[in-house]
This record gives structure tokens, C-alpha cells and sequence, in this order.
């Protein structure tokens, strides 16, 4: 139980003591106008309260992302936590953090142009080529997983609602509306309700598993990993076989880093009305999926009295989403049962539906189209016509492609924070440092994964490790050579 509230203490006081120090290397000003106050349209940039703010960056950025990732991840044991913890602090809520400051000092946009601003079109064609397959990838997974678990509710058997291609076209059709309504329609009125109800039920299984579960880890835990045969370094693979370098990092993103947190910076950059709102709205966020990326590793790690080989077999059946219903009805009844179906169903529906918009305005972006409705229309059918199609593909391939472009994409953002930071003279190892070891965690993925060079994992680890002593090596020799040439 003490491990879990370490991890917590942690995460509070990174955003208590470190995020004041990264605000001040990012140059934040209370008095200057934001994108919202000289380009409002009533469309995007529409005035929005830093609470309602706060409450749907979390709900767009979180989704099931924090919960499935970090069940799949408790596969790994205790280590999953270390990762969570440190992953955020030193990573996801300074690449979150920035990606909203570089929005907000760019007139709200998107990233790929402001990659073009501050290096030069080819990182830019490469950002905004990843940034819209992430978009595309994020978007279809959250129309098929929901419509998966919609049509198999034993509540629609042998009734039309158990078709899975009703609820695709249903979300769709939602998609749709969301993706073309101004933004204060839908997502600025009900997000901020979903984002409290993710945050209760946060609360209510953590509290649940502390009192109730069958096997809280201990320090005892993190001592026999280590000194398992099977555990004799921090690379070393789970008991499945899996190797903790580099697919660890890749299976928990969302509530470690995320490079989707990047995409839904401008919609809420586009909308906030004093610089002095960034580091709560953007960092906070962060900070607070990062404990619900922690409760719900500790669910998979202690709600099974078989420990691996319980969480194991229920993922085999069938998946993560049985593992939260499993969780919610055995710890909180059926009220639980409740939650499960809104946590599985409704959270992907609201990160869905923002990556179709932020899809939408970075093509505005890219291109400089005007936000006429019927601009909106020519943008919004084709997107979501080719996302239709998308659905027919496997779902495993989808995922394995959006696990990879997520991390490519956060890397990418974090060299676009130290590139901000360095032509700002400002302290750039808090990015760039993150920005080396995503770096190497992402050149090991693709080398060793099935959908890039398939390479045996023994030599994924070796590969990393240059990268890493390479990238750093050239980060100080660039910043002596810069500090000579301002001296």
C-alpha cells in the first residue's frame, strides 16, 4: 500500500515544486492577449473558464487510454508503477505542458506549423504526416473498441443494438456532429460532467482495491522482481516473455507521455484567456492521469489473487475492458457495473471525437482553409467516410500502428520544446533529456517490433543505449558551442 502512495506523493509534488520551475523556462505572460482574445469566431476560439478548461483537456486527453494501458502494463509488475511516475513527471506532463505553450504563443496552432516555425518544412511535412495517422489511429480504435463492447452488452442480446456496425455508424454519426459543431455546443457544455465523473470513479476504485484487495503491492514485490531469473536487470522480459525494453513504454503511454496529448493542445490553446492558465490546465492534467494511470495498474496488479496469471487470463478472454468490468462490479456493485460501461464506452467516445476535430484544424492549418460551414462539411464527410472503412480492418494491427505513432509523435514534440527553449536561452535539458530517451525508446520499438524491422530484442537494447548516449553527447556539444557563441 505505501508503494502506491509514494507514486502519488510524487506526482503531486512534481506538479507542486517542478512545474513552477518549467513554467519559468517557458516564458509565460499574464499580460499578453491569447489566441482567444484576438481571433474569436464563435467557432474554435471561444472563451472558456480555466476550470471547464482544466476538466476537458483531462477528459480528451484521458479517455481509456490511462485505464487499458496501464491494465496491460500491470503485466510487468511494480515496475509499471516506476515507469508511470517518472514517465510523467520527467516526460508527459513537461511534453503536455509544452505542447500547450507553443499552441497559445502561436495563435492556437497546431504543432506541424509550428515544427515549420521553429526548424524548417521537412519537420514539419514529417510532424503533420504523424500527427494525422495518430489522429486517424486514436480516432477509429474509439469507434471500434466502444462499439465492441456496446454490441456485446448482454442488456442488447438478440436485439438490433447487438449489431456492431449500428453502433459504429451511431458513434459516427456523433462524430460527425461533434467534429462540425462549434465547440461550445457540445464539448465545452458536457465534457466538463464527464471529466468529474472520470475523477469520482478514480477515486472509488482506488479506494475500493486499498480496502479491499487481495493483493496490495509491497516493497517485497519490486525486491523479488529484481531478483527473479527471470528479472536480473530493469530490461528484463515479464514471465510471458515480453521485454520490459522497450514495450513497456509503449504499452503505457497515455498517463506515462502521450503523443495524442500533443493533437488536443490547440483545440483548448485556441480557447483559454490568460497565458497564466497553461501550467494548471495543461500540467495539472497531466499530473491527474498519471494517478488514474497508477490506480488502475495497481487494479491489475492487486485485484487478482492468482497475481500474473489471473490478470493474464482474464486479458486472453477478453481484454482489458473485461478486466474494468471484473474490477468495478467485484469492488464497487451495481454501481460499478455502471461506471465500467461508462468508463469503456463513453470516456473513448469523448477522446474520439476531439481527435476527428483536432484532425480537422490541423488540415485548416496546414492548407490556411477559412472555417466556413461549408469548409467544415468538405473536411468533416471525407475524414469520417475513410474512418468508416478503417473500422473494417483488425483491431490489433490498428493498435500496434497507433501505439507506435503515439511515441514517435511525443518524441517529436519534445525536441519541437527544446528546440522553444533553446532559442529562448532557457534551461532546455528539462525536454531534451526526455526527448534522448524517447528517442531511443522508439528506435527500439521499430526495430524490434513485427510492424517495423523485427529484429531480435538483444539487439533492440544495445540500439537504444547508443541512441541515448549519442543523443546526449550531441545535445552538450551543441549547447557549449552556444554558450561560447553568446559569451
Amino acid at each position: 500500500m505505501i508503494i502506491f502512495f509514494i507514486c502519488l506523493t510524487i506526482l503531486i509534488l512534481g506538479y507542486k515544486f517542478y512545474s513552477p520551475f518549467v513554467e519559468k523556462q517557458a516564458g509565460m505572460d499574464p499580460k499578453a492577449a491569447t489566441p482567444q482574445t484576438r481571433f474569436s469566431e464563435g467557432v474554435d476560439y471561444v472563451p472558456i473558464h480555466p476550470v471547464r478548461a482544466f476538466l476537458i483537456q483531462f477528459l480528451n486527453i484521458a479517455g481509456v487510454g490511462p485505464i487499458f494501458g496501464p491494465i496491460l502494463g500491470a503485466l510487468y509488475g511494480p515496475v509499471a508503477l516506476v515507469w508511470i511516475v517518472l514517465g510523467n513527471v520527467l516526460g508527459g506532463a513537461v511534453h503536455d505542458f509544452f505542447s500547450g505553450v507553443m499552441s497559445i504563443k502561436e495563435d492556437g496552432k497546431s504543432l506541424p506549423e509550428i515544427a515549420g516555425k521553429y526548424y524548417n518544412v521537412i519537420f514539419k511535412g514529417f510532424m503533420l504526416i504523424f500527427t494525422a495517422m495518430l489522429l486517424f489511429f486514436v480516432g477509429v480504435v474509439f469507434i471500434m473498441s466502444p462499439a465492441g463492447l456496446l454490441s456485446n452488452l448482454d442488456l442488447f442480446k438478440d436485439t438490433f443494438l447487438a449489431n456492431n456496425t449500428f453502433w459504429v455508424l451511431a458513434i459516427l454519426a456523433y462524430y460527425f456532429l461533434a467534429t462540425l459543431l462549434p465547440i461550445d455546443k457540445i464539448i465545452t457544455k458536457f465534457y466538463p460532467i464527464f471529466g468529474l465523473l472520470m475523477i469520482v470513479m478514480t477515486v472509488a476504485v482506488a479506494v475500493s482495491l486499498l480496502l479491499n484487495a487481495p493483493h496490495l503491492p509491497v516493497a517485497g514485490d519490486f525486491l523479488a522482481y529484481f531478483e527473479a531469473d527471470h528479472a536480473h536487470d530493469f530490461l528484463s522480459p515479464n514471465p510471458d516473455g515480453l521485454p520490459t525494453w522497450p514495450l513497456l513504454f509503449i504499452t503505457i503511454t497515455c498517463g506515462a507521455i502521450s503523443g495524442f496529448h500533443s493533437t488536443q493542445a490547440p483545440i483548448i490553446a485556441r480557447c483559454l484567456t490568460n497565458e497564466k492558465y497553461v501550467r494548471p490546465v495543461y500540467y495539472g492534467a497531466m499530473m491527474c492521469e498519471g494517478i488514474v494511470g497508477c490506480v488502475w495498474a495497481l487494479a491489475g496488479i492487486a485485484a487478482f489473487p492468482e497475481g500474473y496469471e489471473g490478470l493474464k487470463a482474464m486479458l486472453d478472454t477478453g481484454g482489458p475492458g473485461l478486466v474494468v468490468n471484473h474490477i468495478a462490479n467485484s469492488y464497487l456493485g451495481v454501481l460499478g457495473g455502471i461506471m465500467a460501461i461508462i468508463a469503456v464506452a463513453v470516456f473513448p467516445i469523448t477522446s474520439g471525437d476531439t481527435a476527428f476535430r483536432s484532425l480537422r484544424l490541423t488540415v485548416v492549418d496546414a492548407f490556411n482553409i477559412p472555417q466556413s460551414l461549408r469548409n467544415r462539411l468538405l473536411l468533416a464527410v471525407p475524414i469520417l467516410t475513410i474512418a468508416f472503412f478503417m473500422t473494417k480492418l483488425d483491431f490489433s494491427l490498428i493498435w500496434r500502428y497507433f501505439a507506435f505513432s503515439n511515441m514517435l509523435l511525443s518524441t517529436s514534440v519534445l525536441w519541437l520544446a527544446t528546440k522553444y527553449l533553446f532559442d529562448r536561452g532557457a534551461f532546455h535539458w528539462i525536454a531534451s533529456v526526455p526527448a534522448v530517451i524517447a528517442s531511443a525508446v522508439t528506435l527500439s520499438y521499430i526495430m524490434t517490433a513485427a510492424i517495423g524491422f523485427n529484429l531480435s530484442s538483444d539487439l533492440g537494447k544495445p540500439i537504444g543505449a547508443v541512441v541515448a548516449v549519442v543523443g546526449l553527447i550531441g545535445l552538450a556539444v551543441v549547447h557549449t558551442k552556444h554558450k561560447k557563441q553568446l559569451a
